[in-house]
């Protein structure tokens, strides 16, 4: 059983380890988030580590899903996966650049680096498991949520 289940536990717990890292690197300053200026639509801050949790477990599946094409298409399971590990950087990052750097801008601009990889990461798990691609898009609909987030509070909160 465990040969069966064995990649997805270490892949799902791969993504949840860089998603908790990146929260207890920012825990100090996640405070930010109730003293900024926030736009309409601004969801409770409670709702962040539920949907991230939800989020990174798709993430750690759907990875999981592509590892395991390796014999069948190595070539394009190597090259998947390099985008997803580009996405992981990028992805633990933001939090670190938005909330203890309170580079807002410039967190935006990462945030679109991460849109696009995982675009293009659905688009390379998708060629490789569909299934695995449509996972990915709950990831891609909240990092655009979190995009207009981002720049709205950039501007709400210039000085």
């Amino acid at each position: 059983m465990w040969k069966k289940y064995k990649t997805y536990i270490i892949s799902i717990l791969i993504a949840l380890g860089v998603g908790g890292l990146s929260a207890l690197l920012t825990s100090n300053n996640m405070n930010l988030y109730n003293e900024i200026i926030t736009p309409p639509l601004s969801p409770p801050s409670i709702l962040f580590p539920i949907v991230w949790t939800i989020l990174y477990v798709l993430m750690g599946i759907s990875s999981a899903m592509i590892y395991n094409q390796k014999e069948d298409y190595p070539k394009e399971v190597r090259n998947a996966l390099k985008v997803y590990a580009i996405n992981l950087f990028l992805n633990f990052t933001w939090s670190i650049i938005f909330f203890n750097f309170k580079a807002y801008f410039f967190a935006f601009i990462w945030l679109l680096l991460l849109w696009a990889t995982i675009l293009t990461m659905i688009v390379k798990f998708y060629n490789i498991k569909p299934t695995a691609g449509y996972l990915q898009i709950p990831y891609l609909l909240w990092v655009t949520f979190a995009g207009y987030l981002n720049l709205s509070i950039f501007l709400l909160n210039k000085m």
